[in-house]
């Protein structure tokens, strides 16, 4: 199954409209276990579903025409990035709301229960990788692809071409860097 897939985004690569027809059959249930895994860590009340989240991911996806397709590994790591994205944008979407952007009467008991606090946490964890990004990439996608993409050791291995001590020895840093970024 991994060879089909990488053989059809091979294909796609070289400019075959149809293997993108025939790839998310393929890769659609990867995906969703893919997205279910994020959303299983936003709030509560999330109005995104997997299935939805999959859907917009996939729309973006098969958009991309300056990415050259090399294994099914990269791709569902370019995935998870998309996710994430998809999902920032919806908590700071909710958190612009929640400003005033969409004003609306609401009691305070209606307020203090929709606080938002998962949003505020991804919202700041996005940023946080973000400045991770500016001094080191790799610690910052290594965290991107491990937990947002839920891609094991061996699967980055592949997709950054580093060794196994490497990325456990970044991931620490990562997050240990991380957690004093989030609680300042």
């Amino acid at each position: 199954m991994a060879e089909d897939v990488t053989k059809l985004l091979l294909d796609w690569s070289n400019g075959e409209k149809s293997a993108v027809d025939r790839l998310l059959p393929i890769v659609y249930n990867e995906l969703r276990r893919v997205a279910a895994n994020l959303i299983r860590n936003e709030r509560d009340d999330h109005t995104l579903q997997p299935t939805a989240l999959v859907h917009e991911a996939y729309l973006k996806l098969i958009g991309q025409e300056d990415v050259k397709w090399d294994s099914r590994v990269q791709f569902f790591a370019f995935s998870a990035r998309v996710m994430r994205n998809i999902l920032v944008d919806h908590a700071r979407t909710r958190l612009r709301e929640k400003r005033g952007g969409n004003l609306q009467k609401i009691s305070l008991d209606e307020l203090v229960s929709a606080s938002g606090e998962k949003s505020k946490e991804l919202v700041a964890l996005d940023d946080a990788l973000t400045e991770l990004a500016k001094f080191d990439e790799r610690k910052s996608r290594i965290i991107e692809l491990r937990y947002f993409g839920g891609l094991s050791l061996e699967e980055i291995e592949k997709v950054l071409k580093i060794s196994a001590a490497t990325i456990r020895r970044d991931m620490r840093f990562a997050e240990a860097w991380l957690y004093k970024q989030m609680a300042a």
